[in-house]
C-alpha cells in the first residue's frame, strides 16, 4: 500500500465528521434586511447585516438568499461565529457589471476565519467579460477578483454552488483545514484569461468531488503548503487540467504532499495532470502523489512534469529548479493525446524526480501514428502495459 493510499481514507473521514446543518429556526433572510431581488439595487449592506445577525446567534443559524437576482459588491463575511452557520442560496448573486468597481481588491466574496459553516446552492455570476477584454487588450487593468474565497477557515462544506464568469479564480482556499467541496459547477469561456476553477494553497484535508469545471485556465491549481488533498469524479475541460504549481516562486516555500486525483475525465484540455515549477532555487517539494483511473480525451499534454516552467518566455530564470519531486504514481490512465508526445517528464537538472511509477498507461496519438514519451532526469519504475513506451531511467 502506498502512502497516497493511506492518505485517501484520512481525507474521506472529513465527510463523516463535518456537520453544519441547522434547524428550521434562526433563519435570517437577506430580504428581511433590505436586499432587493431585482439585480439592480445594491444589496451588499443587507447581506452583511443578515450575516452579522446569524453569526452572532448562540444557536445554529442560516443565512437565506431566496429566489431572485441580488447585486452584491465586494464583501467580507467575518468569523468565527458563535455557532454552526449555513449560507443557503436559492437565487443568483451578481457582481457589478463594471469591473473597476472592485478597485485593487483581490476578492469579490470573502469568508474569513469561519468555522463549521456550509455554503449551499445558488449561482454566483461575476459578469467578467469587460475585465477579460481589458486583459486581452493589454490595457492597464486592475488585478482582478476571485469570486469566492475562504481564508483561514475550518470544517467547511461547499455544495451545489454554480460560479460563472469569474474575473480570475472561481473558488479559492487559503490556509484552510477540513473542507469538502462537492457537486459544484465552475464555468467560464475557454478563452477567458486566468480563470482558474479551484485553487488551494497552505491548506490541509481538502476534498473536491463530483464537480464540473470548464474554464480558461487550470481546472484545479494546487499551490504550496497543500497536504491531504483528494480530487475525484472531476469533469475537466476546456481548461488547463489539474496542476500542482506553479512552484518555486519563492526560495522558502512549503511543500505539497499526499495528493490524489482519481476517477476523472479530461476533455480537450491543454494538460491532463501536471506538476510545474520555475527553474529557481527553492526549499519546496512534491511527494506522495497518486494519479489514477483517469480518462484523457484529445488532451495536448496528458501526463507532464515541467520543472522549467516559463509562461510567455519572459523574465525567466536560468537556474535549476530546487523543487524535489518524489513518489509520484500514474496508474490506469487511458485515452487520446492531441500531440504526439503524450508523456513528458522534464525534471530539474540538479534534482532528479525519484520514485516515479508508470503503471497501466494507454495513451494514443489521435492522428493515427504512435504516441511518444520523453524524460529528462526522471527515475522510476514501469509496471504493466505502458503505451507509449516508458522513458523512465531506473
Amino acid at each position: 500500500m502506498t502512502k497516497a493510499h493511506i492518505a485517501l481514507p484520512l481525507l474521506l473521514t472529513i465527510l463523516t465528521f463535518i456537520d453544519v446543518s441547522t434547524g428550521a429556526s434562526n433563519v435570517f433572510n437577506v430580504v428581511s434586511f433590505g436586499a432587493k431581488p431585482d439585480g439592480v439595487t445594491d444589496s451588499t449592506a443587507a447581506f452583511l447585516k443578515a450575516w452579522q445577525a446569524a453569526c452572532g446567534s448562540a444557536a445554529a443559524a442560516t443565512v437565506m438568499v431566496p429566489t431572485g437576482t441580488f447585486l452584491v459588491k465586494g464583501i467580507t463575511f467575518g468569523g468565527p461565529c458563535k455557532s454552526k452557520l449555513s449560507f443557503q442560496v436559492t437565487g443568483t448573486v451578481v457582481a457589478p457589471a463594471y469591473y473597476r468597481a472592485f478597485g485593487n481588491s483581490d476578492y469579490w466574496i470573502l469568508f474569513n476565519k469561519v468555522n463549521k459553516m456550509s455554503l449551499i446552492g445558488g449561482t454566483f455570476d461575476a459578469r467578467a467579460s469587460g475585465f477579460w477584454s481589458c486583459r486581452k487588450s493589454g490595457q492597464n487593468c486592475p488585478p482582478g477578483v476571485r469570486s469566492i474565497t475562504f481564508n483561514a477557515a475550518k470544517d467547511v462544506i461547499i455544495s451545489g454552488v454554480k460560479s460563472m464568469n469569474s474575473q480570475v479564480t472561481h473558488i479559492a482556499l487559503n490556509g484552510c483545514t477540513n473542507v469538502v467541496v462537492r457537486n459544484v459547477k465552475l464555468l467560464a469561456p475557454g478563452d477567458s484569461p486566468n480563470t482558474d476553477g479551484f485553487d488551494v494553497q497552505h491548506s490541509t484535508g481538502i476534498t473536491f468531488t463530483g464537480s464540473i469545471v470548464q474554464t480558461g485556465d487550470d481546472c484545479v491549481a494546487i499551490g504550496p503548503g497543500t497536504r491531504n488533498f483528494l480530487i475525484s469524479n472531476l469533469a475537466c475541460g476546456p481548461g488547463h487540467g489539474v496542476s500542482i504549481g506553479s512552484l518555486a516562486k519563492l526560495l522558502n516555500e512549503d511543500g505539497v504532499e499526499n495528493v490524489t486525483v482519481s476517477s476523472s475525465v479530461f476533455t480537450g484540455t491543454q494538460n491532463g495532470v501536471r506538476i510545474k515549477s520555475w527553474a529557481r532555487p527553492s526549499t519546496g517539494f512534491v511527494k506522495n502523489v497518486f494519479f489514477q483511473d483517469l480518462i484523457m480525451k484529445n488532451v495536448q499534454n496528458p501526463i507532464i512534469i515541467d520543472q522549467n516552467y516559463c509562461p510567455s518566455n519572459k523574465g525567466c530564470p536560468t537556474e535549476h529548479s530546487g523543487i524535489k519531486i518524489s513518489q509520484v504514481t500514474y496508474k490506469n490512465i487511458q485515452g487520446t493525446s492531441a500531440t504526439e508526445q503524450a508523456v513528458k517528464l522534464v525534471c530539474s537538472k540538479s534534482n532528479p524526480c525519484t520514485g516515479i511509477t508508470l503503471q497501466d498507461i494507454k495513451l494514443t496519438y489521435n492522428k493515427g501514428t504512435p504516441a511518444t514519451s520523453y524524460c529528462f532526469n526522471a527515475v522510476g519504475t514501469s509496471l504493466g502495459l505502458i503505451q507509449p513506451t516508458s522513458c523512465l531511467r531506473r
